[in-house]
């Protein structure tokens, strides 16, 4: 009996986990590339694809969360719209939350980007990642009314 009861609370352990892996695995390749790039030399391969990296999975992970957690309307990139308890916020606000989360935090990462020196270590990464969140917000806004032939994520009619 004991072994069924410590069975069912590590099932219990095992199912948030489980059910946030993907958000979790992202995580850890991220910061396992950042403490990588930190000893790596950024005028050497190695160096300079852990910076790229970097801005890769800092993309992949708020493509994950952002479309986990926030609704945009009419984007084939975004979950359903949100719990009722979020209906206190505005509908223009709540139908468009990823494209205004991605605008403010990119507006963050430009100015971020615009403080530090271009051609330095972590500029170039900063650079990087404005670029993805370019491409992140390109494809939420351009998914909301543009289709592609045998493409599951495109906008069904």
């Amino acid at each position: 009996m004991a072994h069924k009861k410590k069975s069912s609370s590590n099932k219990e352990d095992e199912g948030f986990f489980r059910k946030h892996s993907l958000s979790f695995t992202v995580a850890a390749v991220l910061i396992a590339l950042v403490l990588l790039y930190r000893g790596a030399d950024e005028k050497t391969h190695i160096g300079s694809f852990f910076g790229n990296a970097i801005a890769d999975w800092t993309g992949f992970l708020v493509v994950v969360l952002g479309t986990k957690h926030m609704y945009e309307k009419g984007s084939a990139e975004s979950r359903q719209p949100p719990h009722p308890l979020f209906r206190v916020i505005p509908e223009a606000i709540r139908d468009h939350s990823l494209t205004i989360f991605l605008v403010a935090t990119g507006m963050v990462w430009v100015l971020v980007y615009l403080k530090l020196d271009s051609e330095a270590k972590w500029g170039e990464v900063v650079g990087n990642i404005v670029s993805e969140w370019t491409q992140i917000l390109g494809t939420v806004l351009l998914t909301k009314k543009l289709t592609e032939a045998k493409s599951k994520e495109s906008k069904k009619d």
